[in-house]
């Protein structure tokens, strides 16, 4: 089975534009702030501190994730949804064969969700591997549960 969430690039891209959008909107608007603070350089503060936030959130939860379980080997990827053909710094991948996954977990928070993979290495020990499935909708999310649920079951009677 292969699955992404492609589609949440173009909706990112949108959110990073009206943040940038909101940025200029309020810096053009700074003098109706004065309730706030009477000293611009606190205002302006508080501006730029907000909105490095909400930019660190959402440039921590939006990653881009594919899932391949074609063939023997099951391909894991997470990368950076903004230019991420030409700085990969963010690009996680994990490829292993469907026999050595020993279990997984999915953890839905708040705002964030990931997925947890422990896989078995190659001295037989345990590792866990996380991914960032936030922008993965409920339904592929659904069938990567079933897929890796559906090689657990075959590992086990292949053990047994």
């Amino acid at each position: 089975m292969r699955t992404n969430n492609n589609k949440a690039r173009k909706f990112i891209v949108s959110v990073y534009f009206i943040l940038v959008f909101l940025a200029i909107i309020f810096a053009i608007m700074f003098r109706t702030f004065n309730a706030i603070s009477n000293n611009p350089l606190v205002l302006f503060f508080i501006i730029a501190l907000s909105f490095g936030i909400l930019f660190f959130i959402i440039h921590s939860v939006s990653k881009f994730f594919e899932y391949d379980s074609d063939g023997m080997k099951v391909v894991v990827t997470n990368k950076g949804l903004l230019l991420p053909d030409r700085f990969n710094y963010r690009e996680h991948t994990v490829e292993f064969d469907k026999t050595d996954l020993k279990g997984f977990k999915i953890n839905n928070y708040i705002v964030y969700t990931s997925l947890v993979l422990l896989i078995k290495d190659r001295s037989g020990a345990s590792i866990k591997e996380r991914f960032n499935v936030t922008l993965v909708s409920r339904k592929k999310r659904k069938y990567i549960k079933q897929s890796l649920t559906k090689m657990i079951k075959i590992n086990k009677k292949l053990a047994s």
